[in-house]
C-alpha cells in the first residue's frame, strides 16, 4: 500500500507550472512547423516564399568578448574634436536623463576627456584604428565596425548580462544557447556551445555562470567551461577503480532509471540530464585530442604569438577556438577580463592591447586561409565596442 502510494504521489506531480510549459511548447512547436511546411500542405493555394533578403552564409559563431568595457576613444573613435574641448563641460544635451553611476553621484562637474594615443587610416575602407592594435589595423577590411549599439545600464554587470543575455536582470537564456537550441550540434562528440576564460590582470569584474547559462531552456544548452591543464573539463574523468567499460554500463542501468521517472513525472530535464551524462561520456575521447595544440606547427605560434603557447591565456584560447570551429562546435565564447580601468587607464589599456591584439588578427587570418571564415562570425566586443566580421554577417 506504502509503494502504490507513493507511486500515485509522484505521478500527481505534473503540477500547474508543468502543464503550462508543456502546452504553451507545444503550440509554440505547432507554430514554428506550420512556418517550416509548404504553404500548399497547409491549403493555400497561393503559396508566397519567404526568404531572407540575402543568403545566410554563417553556421559558427566566435564572440571575443573583453570583459570590463575597452574605451572606444583609445581604440576605434577617432574623436578629433575632444582635442579641442579637452576640460570643458560636458553639454547638457549630450547628458540629458541619464542616470548616474554610485561612483559619479557626487561630482558637479563632467569634463570633457580626450584620448591620449595616435590615430591613422588603414585599408581600403580607411577605417580609424588606434596606434594600440597595430595587427588589427592590418586585417580591418575583413572587419565590420558597429557604433550604433548602447544600452541603459550603467554598471558593468547587468550592462554584460544585457550583452549576453538580452536583459539586465539574470535568468534568461544566453546568447550561445539560444544557438545551441535552435540550430543544434554538427559534433555529438563536443557540446554546441563552449566557454574560454582568460584574464591580463589582476582585479576586474567578476563572471558569473548566468553569462553562458541555459536560463529557462534545457540545461544541456548551456555553456561548457574548457579549463587549461590536464583536466579541462570539471568531473569528465572516471573516478578511480572506474574503467570505460564499467562506466558505459552504469550509464545504461541510469539511463533506464531515468526514463522510468520521465514517465511518471512528465520532467523533460531528466532527458537532459541523460544527454549531459552521454555527453560527458564521448567527450572523454573527443576532447583530448581537441585540445591539444602540442602538434600545431611553428608558423602558427608565430601567427597567434608567443602567448599561444600558454595554456590559459587570451591568445592560447583562440587558438583553441579555431580547433573547436574546425570540430563543428556551433557557438565559442571567450571572456578576457580586464578592461575594466579607471584611475589608470592610458597604461592598463597599453598592457590588455597587447595581450588581445596580435591573436585576434591571427585568428581572422588563420579562419581566412584554412575556408572558415565565410561560414564563421567572429565577434570582438565588449561593455562598450563591438567588431564584427564581414564576410558570414
Amino acid at each position: 500500500m506504502c509503494n502504490h502510494h507513493h507511486h500515485e504521489q509522484v505521478a500527481s506531480q505534473m503540477n500547474r507550472r508543468e502543464f503550462l510549459t508543456r502546452t504553451s511548447l507545444a503550440g509554440v512547436g505547432l507554430a514554428a512547423l506550420s512556418s517550416l511546411l509548404p504553404q500548399s500542405v497547409l491549403g493555400d493555394t497561393n503559396p508566397k516564399p519567404v526568404l531572407p533578403h540575402f543568403a545566410p552564409k554563417a553556421k559558427r559563431i566566435i564572440y571575443l568578448f573583453q570583459s570590463g568595457g575597452p574605451s572606444q576613444l583609445e581604440l576605434f573613435e577617432y574623436k578629433p574634436k575632444l582635442q579641442q574641448l579637452f576640460g570643458q563641460e560636458l553639454p547638457a544635451s549630450i547628458r540629458g536623463n541619464q542616470r548616474l553611476t554610485g561612483m559619479t553621484s557626487n561630482q558637479k562637474s563632467f569634463p570633457l576627456a580626450m584620448g591620449k594615443f595616435e590615430f591613422a587610416q588603414h585599408g581600403k575602407s580607411r577605417a580609424w584604428v588606434s596606434e594600440l592594435l597595430p595587427h588589427t589595423a592590418k586585417i580591418v577590411d575583413e572587419l565590420c565596425f558597429i557604433k550604433s549599439m548602447h544600452t541603459e545600464a550603467i554598471n558593468h554587470d547587468p550592462a554584460v548580462t544585457f550583452v549576453q543575455t538580452g536583459s539586465q536582470q539574470a535568468g534568461r537564456p544566453s546568447f550561445g544557447s539560444w544557438l545551441s537550441y535552435g540550430l543544434g550540434s554538427e559534433n555529438q562528440n563536443l557540446p554546441a556551445f563552449v566557454v574560454l576564460l582568460s584574464r591580463a590582470r589582476e582585479g576586474d569584474q567578476p563572471l558569473y555562470a548566468k553569462l553562458w547559462g541555459n536560463g529557462f531552456l534545457p540545461s544541456e544548452h548551456q555553456g561548457v567551461i574548457f579549463k587549461s591543464g590536464d583536466n579541462p573539463v570539471y568531473y569528465l574523468n572516471n573516478p578511480g577503480g572506474m574503467d570505460k567499460v564499467s562506466r558505459r554500463r552504469m550509464l545504461d542501468h541510469l539511463a533506464k532509471l531515468h526514463q522510468a521517472q520521465v514517465k511518471n513525472v512528465l520532467d523533460d530535464e531528466i532527458n537532459s540530464r541523460i544527454s549531459q551524462y552521454e555527453m560527458a561520456y564521448r567527450m572523454q575521447s573527443s576532447v583530448p585530442a581537441t585540445l591539444d595544440i602540442s602538434k600545431e606547427p611553428e608558423y602558427i605560434y608565430n601567427m597567434y604569438g608567443e602567448e599561444s603557447k600558454k595554456p590559459g591565456t587570451f591568445a592560447a584560447n583562440c587558438l583553441l577556438a579555431r580547433r573547436l570551429i574546425e570540430k563543428d562546435v556551433r557557438f565559442v565564447q571567450l571572456y578576457h577580463q580586464g578592461w575594466d580601468q579607471h584611475g589608470n587607464l592610458p597604461n592598463d589599456i597599453k598592457l590588455m592591447a597587447k595581450s588581445v591584439d596580435q591573436a585576434s588578427a591571427a585568428l581572422i587570418k588563420d579562419l581566412k586561409q584554412r575556408g572558415l571564415l565565410d561560414e564563421t562570425l567572429v565577434i570582438w566586443g565588449g561593455n562598450l565596442v563591438e567588431l564584427t566580421t564581414r564576410k558570414a554577417s
